[in-house]
């Protein structure tokens, strides 16, 4: 090939390329990684697509230069002369897919080891140890528990910043699947089965928890949030949700609260004094007249109603559309949430 030739080929393989890399570059496809698993996908994925961009403008510059150098006349109907292979052509067009595709499993496979890496020493409240989080699925809602503090349950997943957590994730009905788009990084809820993903977030902010699975009519408000603050933050929370003894909310009215919110009740109940507006769900501040709609003791009816949501349904309400979730509460928890309901309803 003559050297004017090569000079076109590669003017046009930098065109190719650095037009591909500007749509590559100038398109916010990914969200920005806020974990250190998250980090190195997003690493993955900028190492495979800076070979594919390779390719693409290689193979583009060639096609636009045959294309233009070895075109046919109009009214050229004869066939083209013979071509015989080429031996060292063949072997390089074989060669260097094979050592990219190989350094492409190479990469992925150290991330994949790197990102599900976890020590198994301990679990719990050490700072050298993974935080523990029980992650449990069901139409049409998330559930969080803290077997190292007591059990504490929280509908929103609380993250310490750098630190490894590690959810166990199930599912009460049907296949779920988790997924925060920040932390690149999904999982299935299998009903029976237990998986395992590994997080360690870095950067502070709250971060949109999806269900990626068809999993029902309700699917697509199967929501939570994943809220990473700091260390001390985090230990404020556990402490306070726990209540003031630590007894996992044991501590009366203002442990109560904690669940109340911690739980997301607020997010679908009316209730004063928590200052919630929620209207998926019934009007707690008149819980005191659907106790004796239901013909029960009030403080029986509210503990029923949390855990078999569908033993009795307020006219006007659909039944299932509460999470039967809540009945793994710590009794310590449910019995300070029953005490804050009751008060507060006036019981």
């Amino acid at each position: 090939m003559r050297r004017g030739s090569i000079v076109q080929l590669v003017v046009l393989g930098v065109v190719f390329g650095a037009g591909a890399a500007l749509v590559a570059l100038l398109i916010p496809w990914l969200p920005d990684p806020a974990s250190k698993q998250a980090g190195r996908i997003d690493f993955v994925f900028w190492f495979v697509t800076v070979i594919c961009i390779a390719i693409f403008a290689l193979v583009a510059a060639v096609i636009v230069y045959a294309v233009f150098k070895f075109r046919a006349a109009p009214d050229d109907d004869t066939d083209g002369p013979p071509i015989h292979g080429h031996t060292g052509l063949e072997i390089v067009w074989t060669a260097v897919p094979a050592a990219l595709v190989t350094a492409i499993s190479i990469v992925s496979a150290v991330v994949l080891s790197q990102n599900e890496h976890v020590s198994r020493a301990a679990t719990g409240v050490d700072p050298l140890k993974p935080v523990v989080i029980d992650v449990t699925a069901q139409q049409f809602a998330w559930s969080f528990k803290y077997p190292g503090f007591d059990n504490l349950i929280s509908s929103t997943l609380k993250l310490p910043v750098d630190k490894t957590v590690e959810l166990h994730i199930t599912s009460l009905d049907v296949t779920h699947s988790f997924w925060v788009p920040e932390f690149s990084q999904k999982q299935d809820a299998v009903p029976g089965s237990v998986n395992k993903l590994v997080i360690t977030p870095d950067k502070l902010g709250t971060y949109p928890v999806v269900c990626t699975e068809l999993c029902g009519l309700g699917h697509a408000l199967m929501r939570s949030q994943a809220e990473v603050m700091t260390a001390s933050k985090f230990a404020a929370w556990t402490k306070s949700s726990q209540g003031p003894s630590g007894g996992g909310g044991g501590g009366g009215g203002a442990s109560g609260a904690a669940v109340f919110t911690n739980n997301g009740c607020d997010g679908c109940h009316t209730f004063k004094p928590a200052k919630a507006t929620g209207t998926v769900g019934p009007d707690l501040d008149k819980l005191a007249a659907e106790a004796q709609r239901a013909g029960q003791p009030l403080e029986q009816f509210i503990r029923e109603s949390i855990v078999n949501p569908n033993a009795y349904v307020e006219p006007g309400f659909q039944p299932g559309v509460m999470p039967e979730t809540f009945k793994s509460l710590p009794k310590a928890q449910l019995d300070a949430l029953v005490s804050y309901l009751a008060q507060g309803a006036g019981g």
